[in-house]
């Protein structure tokens, strides 16, 4: 347990409520501090106020969203298209898909959402707390499988990859060894390192995706996420907290987010495409190309407008930011 989780919980290594706890492994302890009573992701303020995702750094994403709505519904024939968003926070996103969208496109708009539904959405917008089954469309995740809780491995000195369990306070200690499922899925996508080296046993996600993806009948599932490769996996996992606009220790109280990148290379079914944000975005007319100086001496108020969203758009797709996220596409 860091400095700072002992300074955020005061007495934390020598006995205040919760350091004497049993220790559970960190899928249960995530799922009680996010989902649980009065867990971190049914507060009033949801995700945006403690974090920003790329919904709320530019409409230009809601805005490349629509477009790619529009070029899905024209391969389906005529009639309404479903868009649904998976991990719809506060409906941000489709509220700004519904407004880019041209005027009278036959949209049925599904939030799907494990909160209650906030007041003044959209009446456009079904609020569901599952996924809708039989879905004509486009099946939309931004930053959702990153908070399907899953299990922590740590390898001990004899090389043994042990299940990680913690208490609500943060502090941790090694289980048993990984065994069953959860050891066929690390040998096959996260193989165990020396010890001290750690990882995320991602199988649950890929058990919700998979999930996710059979809802559709006709049309393209799309996961945006935090993401690494088997090529590249992080040697000490990627597991922390956020609150406030500020990563923290990751303790699963609900105090703070709890959440680590995502293997999409694992959640990826067959005939799946795999891009990053940056990729993706272009695909979609979104670059951050500044305008061209002639502009802002012919249409200055065009040249500003322009800048500006030139701006948004390379924080949306920057190298070492937003545009290294992954979008793994799934078409139906």
């Amino acid at each position: 347990m860091t400095d700072e989780t002992c300074q955020q919980f005061p007495g934390a290594r020598d006995g205040v409520p919760g350091s004497k706890a049993a220790p559970v492994g960190w899928r249960a302890a995530t799922e009680r501090a996010l989902y649980g009573a009065g867990g971190f992701y049914l507060r009033p303020e949801g995700p945006a106020g403690h974090f920003r995702t790329s919904v709320h750094a530019s409409p230009l994403f809601a805005g490349a969203v629509a477009r790619l709505l529009t070029e899905v519904a024209s391969g389906l024939g005529p009639g309404p298209v479903d868009l649904v968003d998976v991990g719809a926070g506060r409906g941000e996103l489709l509220t700004g898909v519904l407004a880019a969208l041209p005027a009278g496109f036959p949209v049925r708009a599904y939030a799907v959402e494990r909160a209650g539904r906030p007041a003044g959405l959209d009446e456009r917008i079904a609020w569901r707390s599952e996924v809708p089954s039989g879905i004509r469309g486009l099946l939309f995740a931004n930053e959702w499988l990153d908070n399907v809780p899953v299990e922590v491995a740590e390898v001990d000195p004899d090389g043994v990859a042990r299940l990680v369990l913690v208490r609500p306070d943060g502090t941790e200690t090694l289980g048993e060894p990984v065994s069953g499922a959860d050891a066929a899925w690390l040998d096959r996508w996260w193989p165990p390192g020396g010890p001290g080296t750690r990882a995320e046993i991602g199988r649950p996600r890929d058990e919700a995706w998979a999930a996710a993806a059979a809802a559709l009948d006709t049309g393209l599932a799309v996961a945006v996420d935090y993401a690494h490769t088997k090529d590249a996996r992080p040697l000490f996992g990627t597991l922390s907290g956020f609150r406030g606009g500020r990563e923290v220790a990751p303790v699963p109280d609900g105090s703070c987010d709890i959440t680590a990148h995502v293997a999409l290379d694992a959640c990826a079914l067959p005939g799946a495409e795999l891009v990053s944000q940056r990729e993706a975005l272009a695909r979609l007319g979104v670059v951050g190309t500044r305008p061209p100086l002639a502009l802002a001496s012919s249409n200055p108020a065009a040249y500003v407008r322009a800048l500006a969203a030139a701006g948004e758009a390379a924080e949306l797709t920057a190298r070492g930011g937003l545009g290294d996220f992954g979008w793994l596409m799934q078409r139906v």
